[in-house]
């Protein structure tokens, strides 16, 4: 090798070795104090595009709320409340319209019409009016007889009797309602003074029952519930007397509704539709009963239509409020009252909660039996 070489092949060495050495030095050259490298914004950068994502799962599916509000449920319908009646009726019907209407049809149409307590009497007017309907439409398929039994049991109401309750155009008014114990009277009364307060109306409820133990303690327990005024005497007092007593409270206080609870069994002497008579006669010789309501517990059947014509003879009852319809499969004993008795149903209670009173309609409870 040429002397000449070497020397510049140790000063290329030298060079080498030396750019070398700078470099190691910058890499491990601890950085300085406010200063960003280039390493810092891309960590910073990869940081800020985490968190703007959505939290995900595993699967990659967006993370759903932990907590959701549940939408309300739905009120059930009257068609679905009277569930019981339907089925029993229904069931007997389907085996009465199998073919073409015959003898044999409006016989078992009646039974099945006696059976869910719509009455003998009753029924029988009723499949009497569908044999002279069938006949003459030329009526030949059960699908047809059917549709002519739910115009037929409609027909039976008086569809254009107002069934409004009956409010008083100067003073307070008052409502008497009457019925044997366990009918869910003190019940209704509650409900009652929730929907009037709730239309702004000012109610008071008088604790007329008197002979009943702690009657009117659930009906005090009411009163707070619907924010009405409570009047009561001791226990065994003049039934009279607290109605006497409530109306002059109400007149002095300028209240709008008076709802009087009375006795539905006695533990005296006296009978039970004597004392009521005499708490009408007190009332109304200070003021007009608007409405003398009485409550029949639907589930009674027939006894319900005997407890029906007692109480109208003496306390002149204005309408009907049939209860517990919900729990009874026998729910024709609607279709006897009126058919039987002439005394408008005014309100049907179907269920235990406080919304659960509604105005009766012809139509729409007879539809909610047969469709």
């Amino acid at each position: 090798m040429p002397e000449g070489i070497i020397p510049e092949l140790l000063i290329v060495l030298a060079l080498v070795l030396l750019i070398a050495g700078v470099v190691v030095a910058t890499r491990r050259r601890p950085k300085r104090e406010g200063v960003a490298t280039k390493e810092d914004i891309e960590a910073v950068e990869a940081a800020v595009e985490t968190k703007a994502e959505p939290e995900r799962t595993t699967q990659g599916a967006i993370e759903a709320p932990t907590s959701v509000t549940a939408a309300p449920a739905a009120r059930p319908t009257l068609r679905e409340r009277l569930g019981k009646s339907r089925k029993f009726l229904g069931d007997r019907l389907a085996d009465a319209f199998r073919g073409a209407p015959d003898d044999d049809t409006w016989d078992d149409v009646e039974a099945a019409l006696i059976q869910a307590d719509v009455g003998v009497g009753a029924a029988t007017k009723i499949v009497a009016a569908l044999r002279t309907k069938a006949r003459e439409r030329n009526v030949t398929e059960a699908g047809e007889v059917r549709s002519l039994l739910g115009e037929q049991l409609v027909e039976l109401f008086d569809t254009d009797r107002d069934r409004a309750l009956g409010f008083a155009s100067d003073g307070p008014t008052v409502w008497l309602v009457v019925g044997v114990n366990g009918t869910g009277k003190t019940t209704t009364i509650g409900k009652l003074a929730r929907d009037l307060s709730e239309r702004g109306r000012s109610v008071a409820l008088a604790a007329a029952d008197t002979f009943r133990a702690a009657a009117d303690e659930q009906l005090g327990i009411w009163a707070e519930r619907t924010g009405a005024v409570l009047i009561k005497h001791q226990p065994g007092a003049d039934p009279g007397a607290v109605a006497y007593d409530a109306l002059q409270h109400v007149r002095a206080k300028g209240l709008d509704v008076l709802i009087v609870d009375t006795a539905g069994r006695l533990h005296t002497k006296t009978p039970l539709m004597d004392e009521l008579g005499k708490v009408r006669r007190v009332i109304e010789k200070e003021s007009r009963v608007q409405e003398s309501l009485l409550v029949i517990d639907a589930t009674a059947g027939q006894n319900g239509l005997v407890q029906a014509r007692e109480f109208a003879e003496a306390t002149g009852v204005t309408g009907i409020v049939l209860t517990k319809l919900d729990g009874t499969a026998k729910g024709g004993i609607a279709l006897a009252i009126e058919t039987e008795l002439g005394i408008p149903i005014k309100l049907i209670g179907v269920g235990e909660g406080l919304e659960d009173l509604e105005p009766f309609d012809p139509k729409t409870y007879v539809d909610a039996l047969l469709t």
